[in-house]
Parts: structure tokens; sequence; C-alpha cells
């Protein structure tokens, strides 16, 4: 990489400072300020109407990036995500509230901190969908802190979280008020200029938004305090400040979703003088990085710093250091279960396109979900859905979604204009989607896998990892799951043959493609009864989920009766990921699951043992008996 004259020299004169500082201290201290549920609405990137004059003026000292993407629209699967470098749909962390098995060679990169010698705390959050080990942290909870650490010499690397503006900020009044205090209250009419036009422009939404601007502002005064107690110590220049959040807005079509909304965060880093030379050329005082990051490279990024290259397993790619990579061309994110629904999406990112592959079409963008659907804003969108809904809010209450969807981020920054059937961009729906197509193969897309068959899979296999990464077929295996998924997903009556035969194939996971393809096109008409006998076959099948979904299959084809039956025997003897998947299935089928009313409310209860007490099939249930009876049993 050539550097311009005057920064080849300021780069210089830099390297030999650092060989000056390195007897007095060989490694930087490290502080993380993150955060919840923020995009980057701030000051300092080009919301004149946010109120954040502390990290403005921190981004004034560090190098801001415009580009960086979470691998999810959630917390926990992007958690886990940046704490393994690893993409959390190749360990089994992607569905929302699980919790996965690790293979013994993926850990939380802070153990290779520690390795390297650095007092290593996390104050407070986790919430990576696996269990740690003592060796991942000297200490993780409310109290732990940089100052606790033996030694003043001691090079730490200590994370701290704010919580305040977490979706619950703008939900719950309580938590509103507990968080905001005495703090800034923005204008709801001035800050409505940048209110979404996805959502209905009502005081009740306007109300929202000022709130989500408002809880940024307290978490902006937060980050001050930390920098303050910081310069107390006399610290600053001894150490890298790295600011982020885990995903975008708190608010539906934007937390839990691959949209700019979900998965564009801030991030921010402070490299003092004393350490550029060692985090690199780029990462000058006030500079604006075009670079793109995945937040899966943040812990090969630290362990770079810290002197460490990455180990071989981790799909993250150090940005900073000596072990610092080429820029990334593309970001890669998944959606698959949040709570109690499943909707298996998958996201490639370039500079300026957005490419999103929705292998679960036949569904509606809001899926009805406990927790977003006690929100104000969420509130609003049904009641826009009753009425006469604005087109931005309206096409994404449609029935179905479209099979791919591509998006000119540049042009159109809140995605509203699918552009993948238009010809002058077949040339980059087809960049992107092959870059998609081999993502799954390469990262090995546990994703594709239905949950409850992970389950039983890992029981043999020990880890999810394991599922697709074991034996010397690995590989021929991933690619054939891939390519009964992305056939699954058309309508065409031509793929009759293969799907059928699909039906009796060796592999679980193919069969269960292969049932929902067919399923698929059932609904969109056409003569499928030769695929009536193996379906029937398949209603007593050894995986749960290839069960349920032949099933499903089965209904839409008229044969509801054999269809109910296994559905309510999943519900009766299932593990609790099949159970949600039969519950969905039932709800799904409306007034054709009638006659399952019985079998609907003898399971309508949690259940021990579960996780949560199997709450997650509950919900489902209670929503789909209410739509058919008109009651309510609220599940919280």
């Amino acid at each position: 990489m050539s550097l311009p004259r005057p920064r080849l020299l300021i780069f210089l004169l830099l390297a030999a400072a650092q060989c000056v500082v390195q007897a007095e201290q060989k490694q930087p201290n490290i502080l993380w300020l993150s955060c919840e549920d923020i995009s980057p609405h701030l000051g300092c990137y080009g919301y004149p109407n946010a109120t954040t004059p502390v990290l403005d003026d921190f981004a004034k000292e560090s190098v801001l990036f415009e580009h960086a993407y979470t691998t999810a629209g959630v917390c926990a699967p992007c958690r886990s995500a940046i704490i393994t470098g690893m993409y959390q749909t190749s360990i089994g962390t992607q569905h929302m509230r699980c919790e996965a098995l690790l293979p013994e060679h993926v850990k939380p990169f802070t153990v290779w901190m520690k390795q390297a010698g650095y007092y290593c705390t996390n104050n407070s959050k986790q919430d990576y969908q696996f269990k740690t080990t003592k060796s991942t942290w000297h200490e993780s909870s409310g109290k732990a802190d940089w100052q606790n650490r033996p030694n003043d010499d001691q090079p730490f690397f200590s994370v701290f979280n704010f919580t305040g503006c977490h979706e619950s900020g703008i939900e719950s009044t309580t938590k509103y008020k507990q968080v905001v205090g005495e703090g800034k209250v923005h204008d709801r009419d001035v800050v409505a200029a940048s209110l979404p036009p996805y959502y209905p422009d009502t005081a009740v939404t306007r109300d929202d938004w000022g709130r989500y601007y408002d809880v940024i502002t307290a978490m902006d005064t937060w980050v001050g305090e930390h920098l303050q107690r910081l310069a107390d110590a006399g610290l600053e220049e001894d150490t890298i400040v790295v600011y982020w959040s885990d995903h975008g807005v708190g608010l539906p079509r934007a937390k839990r979703w691959l949209y700019e909304s979900g998965t564009h965060v801030p991030l921010i880093i402070r490299v003092p003088r004393k350490w550029q030379a060692l985090a690199g050329p780029d990462m000058l005082p006030g500079t604006r990085s075009k670079r793109m990051v995945s937040m899966i490279d943040l812990g090969p990024s630290m362990l770079s710093l810290a002197g460490v290259e990455t180990p071989a397993h981790m799909q993250g790619e150090a940005f900073l250091g000596p072990f610092a990579t080429e820029p990334r061309s593309y970001i890669f994110g998944a959606r698959d279960r949040m709570d109690e629904r499943y909707d298996i999406i998958r996201m490639v990112r370039d500079q300026q396109f957005r490419y999103i592959r929705n292998y679960e079409p036949y569904k509606t963008w809001y899926q009805y979900m406990n927790t977003p659907e006690k929100g104000r804003t969420m509130l609003e969108i049904r009641e826009a859905e009753r009425g006469t809904a604005a087109p931005e809010v309206a096409q994404f209450l449609q029935p179905r979604k479209p099979l791919e969807e591509l998006y000119d981020v540049n042009n159109d920054p809140h995605e509203l204009h699918n552009l993948a059937n238009e010809p002058a961009y077949a040339e980059k729906l087809d960049e992107l989607r092959q870059q998609h197509l081999n993502w799954v193969v390469e990262t090995r897309d546990l994703g594709l896998i239905p949950e409850a068959e992970l389950h039983r899979l890992r029981k043999v296999l020990g880890s999810e990892w394991a599922i697709l990464n074991s034996g010397e077929g690995a590989t021929s295996k991933m690619e054939e799951i891939r390519d009964a998924a992305v056939l699954a997903g058309g309508t065409g009556d031509r793929d009759q043959a293969r799907l059928i035969q699909w039906l009796g194939h060796s592999d679980s996971t193919v069969r269960y493609w292969a049932a929902t393809g067919i399923g698929n096109r059932v609904a969109a008409g056409g003569d499928w009864s030769a695929a009536i006998g193996p379906l029937q076959k398949l209603l007593s099948d050894e995986s749960e989920n290839v069960r349920v979904v032949a099933a499903r299959t089965l209904a839409g084809a008229g044969e509801a009766p054999a269809a109910l039956s296994a559905l309510g025997d999943v519900l009766d003897n299932g593990t609790q990921w099949a159970r949600v998947h039969a519950a969905i299935v039932l709800d799904e089928m409306e007034e054709a699951a009638r006659p399952a009313i019985g079998v609907m409310k003898r399971n309508n209860v949690n259940r021990k043992g579960f996780v949560a007490d199997g709450k997650y099939a509950v919900r489902v249930l209670n929503k789909a008996l209410n739509d058919l009876e008109g009651t309510s049993n609220a599940v919280p």
C-alpha cells in the first residue's frame, strides 16, 4: 500500500516514536464502550437533530467507520459472533434464545487476550448463547472494572455496556423515565424529520422516535463519564477506546431485520498518538474510514493490537494492528428464529448495494411475535394495517415476501425500492447472489438445518459446528442442503421430479427442504398428486421437523386429517423446538386448524425442562387459539 508523502512522513515519525515507548509499555490498554439497539443516529454521523456532544467531540479525536455492520439484527446472535470471531450460523448460536455447544477449539477471543498478559473484565452483559468458562474473563459482573487489576502496570481489556437504549427503554415508559431522568428531551416534530417512511407518521410513532433520540443522549453522557474516568486516572494516552453498538434501532423493521436499519452500527475508535504506529497508518485522528468492517472483526483486531495473530479457525479479520488484512469487499448477515417465530433470511452488503435472500418467502415480514407486538410503534403499524396504510408502510404488511431483494442503499437509504427484477441490475444481483451462495458453503450455514434437527444431530456429534464439519463429504453435504433450500423457495412445476426424488434423500435436511418446496408449490396450484404417497411416509420420519413440514404440505394438499394427527403428536410428545415448529404450522393453517383445538389447548401450558419453560410454543398456540376462538391467555 502506497501512502501520500505527507501521510508517509507522519507514519514514519509515529513508528519512530513507538520504538521509544516500547520500553515503557509494550501493549496498549483497550477500553470498549458498547451500547444496545442504535444505528449511527449521532451528530458525528450526519444527524444534526441528535444531541451527542461527547461522541461528536470523541469522533474528532478518532477514526469514524462509515461502513460497520453486525452479523444479525438482534443482540445475542451478534454478541456470540463478536466474542468468538465466528458467524453465529457456523457455531449454532443463530437462534434467538438458544444455547449452543461449542467445539473445543472455538473460544471467546478474550482467552487469547488473557494469555497475552491482559487483565480482562466485562461489565456486565454476556448473552453469548453458550456457556462461558472461567477462562473467558478475569471478572464479569456489575462490579467488573479495569481499576480492579492487581498490578497498575498490567495492560487491560475492559468492556462496559450501556443498556438504557435497549428497545425496552423506548417501549417501557417506566424504564424510559429512569434512563432519561432530567436529561435532554428532543422536540418530537423536529426529530420526525428522520422518522423512517415505513412507520405511520402519528403522534405515537413520533414520540417513540423522540424517545429513541432521548436515550441516545443519555448514552452519550454515559460515554463521557467513562472517558473522564480514564483521563482522571492518567490513562488517556495509554488506552485505545472502541465505541460501538450491538445492532440497529430497537423498533420494527430494524431490530431483528437485516436491512440498513438493523445492521448498520456506529463504530468509532480513538487511538492515542503513542499507539498509532501499532494500530496502523489509517488510524489517524479525525479520519472517516470507508473500510467495510463486520463486527466479527473486532475480536481479531483486538488480538492483533495485543500482538496475537488471528487463530486459524476464526472467520473475523483484523483491521487494526500488525496482523491487519486487506479490506473486505462484502459483509454478510443472517436472521433465524426470533423468539417464537422462524424466518430464514440472509444478507450480503457491498459498498453500495444490499442483497437479501428470503428462504421462507411464503411468510409475511411482520409475523406476530409477542415482544415487538407490545411496542407502541408496532401497534400503530397494526392499526394502519386495519385501515389505509401509506404505501411505504403497506409493502411490509403483504402476506408474502419476494424471494430476493436488492437495494441501492446510497440512493435508497430506507431500502424501499426492490431492484431484483429490474434488468439494469441483473449483473449486480447475480454477483451478490453468488457471493451469498458461496458464503453458505464456506461458512457451513447451520441456519439451513431446522432447529429440532440441530439438537438431534448434536447429541451424536457433540456440537452444532461438528454437524457440517465432520467427515470427508462435509462440503458436498453442505452444497446439497444449500441447493435444496434454494430450490424450495421457488414455485416452478418444472422442479417436480427432483423435489419428489429428494423426499427420499438420505439426508434429513434435504428431505425437509424438499417437502417445504412442494408445500410452497402446492399453495401456488398445479398437480402434485404424485407427491402425496412419499409425503405420507414422511409423517413417521426420524426427524421431527421433517414430520412437521410434511404435515404442512399434506394439509395444503387436502390431506388435513393425517396432517393434524401428526402435528398433534409432535405437540404432545415432541422436543421443544419441534413443538414450536408444529404450533407455527397450526397457526398458519388458520381455520383449517380448528379440528385441532383440543390438542392445542392441552399443550397451551408451560413445560419444565425447556428453555423459558417452553413459553415460545405457548405464545404461538395462544395466538392461534385467540384467532380461532376470540379468547386470550396472555403469555409473558
